[in-house]
This record gives C-alpha cells, sequence and structure tokens, in this order.
C-alpha cells in the first residue's frame, strides 16, 4: 500500500512538472511573438540591452525613447543649482515660482503649468523628454518632440546666427524655438547653436530665465546605435555671469521606431485649475 501511494505521489509529481514546463514553453512562444507594428510598447525599449553595434557616422535619425518615456532610459541629470546670476537675473528668477521649488500648482506662474503656453527651447529639451525623432536633409536637421507635437530646425548650410533682434526691416522676431545653426563636429557628434528665443519662457522647469540674446548650444553624440547622449550649455551675459551647465539627457533607440504622442490640453488644465489646483492652495475659487 505505501508503495502505491508513493507512485502515485511520484506520478502526480512528474505531470504537474511536465505542465508546467510546457505552459511556460507556450509562454516563451507567446513573448516571441510579433508585436503590432503601429503601437509603443515601452518593453519593446527596455528589451533593448545591448549597445546594437557601433554608431553610424553623421546619421542621428530615427526615433528615440527619452528618460520620461517609462521605457528604463537613464534619468536627466539635471541643470546646474545655484546659477551665477547677474543682479537682473537673480531679480528676474526671484519671480518666477516654479513647482520644483515646492510651490503648490494654484500658486505656480509657470506659463505652461498655467495655460498650456509652449516650454519653448531650451526647456522642451530638458522637461517632459518622452521620446524624439530626428530626420535630416542636405541643408537641415530636424528634430521632432512628441510632447506637444513640435519640431526644430537646425539649418546647416552654413548661415550664420541672428544677432539683430530690435525693431527694424532687417530685425528677428523671438520665437519660441528660437534660431538654429549647427555641423558635425566629428563622425559621431553634432553641434547646434541656437538664439532669439522668446524671453517670456523659461530656460528650465525650475524657472531659470533667459534673454532674446542667449545662446544655447546643444551636443548630440551617439556612441552606439542604440545610445544617443544630448549635453547642453547656455550663454547669456545679460543673466549669468557665467556659462550655464543646462544637464544631460540620454535617449535609446526604439526597435519598433514608433511612439504615442502626447499634448497639454489648455480647456482640461484650466478646468483642473479651477476644481482642484485652486480651491486647493487658497487661490481663486478656493473656499471661503
Amino acid at each position: 500500500m505505501r508503495k502505491t501511494c508513493t507512485a502515485i505521489i511520484a506520478g502526480v509529481t512528474v505531470a504537474l512538472f511536465l505542465s508546467a514546463l510546457v505552459a511556460a514553453q507556450n509562454a516563451a512562444g507567446q513573448n516571441k511573438e510579433p508585436r503590432s507594428p503601429w503601437k509603443y510598447y515601452p518593453e519593446d525599449a527596455r528589451a533593448n540591452t545591448g549597445d546594437g553595434g557601433p554608431a553610424p557616422k553623421r546619421d542621428l535619425g530615427g526615433t528615440w525613447a527619452g528618460e520620461s518615456s517609462g521605457a528604463g532610459v537613464k534619468r536627466l541629470i539635471g541643470p546646474e543649482r545655484m546659477p551665477a546670476f547677474t543682479p537682473l537675473g537673480k531679480q528676474m528668477f526671484d519671480k518666477n515660482k516654479a513647482e520644483s521649488a515646492g510651490v503648490l500648482i494654484g500658486q505656480s506662474n509657470d506659463p505652461h503649468v498655467r495655460y498650456c503656453d509652449p516650454f519653448g527651447f531650451p526647456r522642451n529639451m530638458n522637461d517632459q523628454i518622452r521620446s524624439m525623432t530626428i530626420a535630416s536633409l542636405p541643408d537641415r536637421t530636424f528634430v521632432m518632440l512628441r510632447f506637444m507635437n513640435i519640431w526644430r530646425e537646425i539649418w546647416m548650410d552654413g548661415r550664420a546666427l541672428p544677432t539683430n533682434f530690435a525693431r527694424g526691416r532687417d530685425a528677428h522676431d523671438p520665437t519660441y524655438n528660437g534660431y538654429s545653426v549647427g555641423s558635425w563636429q566629428d563622425d559621431y557628434t553634432f553641434v547646434a547653436r541656437t538664439t532669439g528665443m522668446s524671453p517670456d519662457t523659461w530656460a528650465t522647469e525650475g524657472g531659470y530665465p533667459h534673454s532674446v540674446d542667449a545662446i544655447v548650444t546643444e551636443r548630440f553624440h551617439r556612441s552606439t546605435k542604440n545610445d544617443l547622449a544630448l549635453t547642453m550649455t547656455m550663454d547669456d551675459a545679460k543673466l549669468y555671469s557665467r556659462p550655464l551647465n543646462l544637464g544631460e539627457v540620454n535617449f535609446r533607440w526604439i526597435p519598433s521606431q514608433t511612439f504615442f504622442d502626447f499634448s497639454c490640453v489648455p480647456s482640461s488644465v484650466q478646468m483642473y485649475l479651477k476644481e482642484m489646483a485652486d480651491p486647493a492652495s487658497g487661490g481663486p475659487g478656493a473656499a471661503k
């Protein structure tokens, strides 16, 4: 009787083991099934752990996941703290109330937080970096950001950066993304310089100001097929006594080359501020 029970137990154990093995094999097979080419899955980028081999020369083209994508990309190295402000720069900075400084949403005067105004450059390259697509023509490079669905144009035809933003026939109007020129420093490093950004925008989420004459230098360095790093510095003698380090952003190649877009919807933000943020912070609409 004891032998019979032992045999039954052994048989059940083997059956359970074989069943688990088959289930594991089926699951593995399912994991290998191709995903839809029209959708972005964070796992698609996260699974891409290798370097993919050498970087192609003078080529940044493609779609890249940023640190806010949820795809396991290295986190942003933020802008330097306690910049060397000039007196005017410190005066302007003190007027900005950024959420990152512990200010409630309802009390912030961040143009993006309050009204969904565009980040503007360079903030749109160091805040909410979800993904970007880079494409090139012979005379220019386009950087297309999926957050707020915006695009930048970097000219590569040898033109100089504009310097006149005052009133007059030959003056340039300030714009959210400024005016950009770029060139290859070497086979794997592309350098862009931008000026003429609207001074109403912030340079960073933390509320660092900039003037219309500020010049931002970006260095895109592709170290492997799957790895791209962007470092940024800003020269703005009116507001800073030395160049400001705006940090480093890392990107990873997305195997599917697709990504969901994401936008700030003004009507939704205004409803949220009216019904929740302002009342909670003692602002307009707060309970008496």
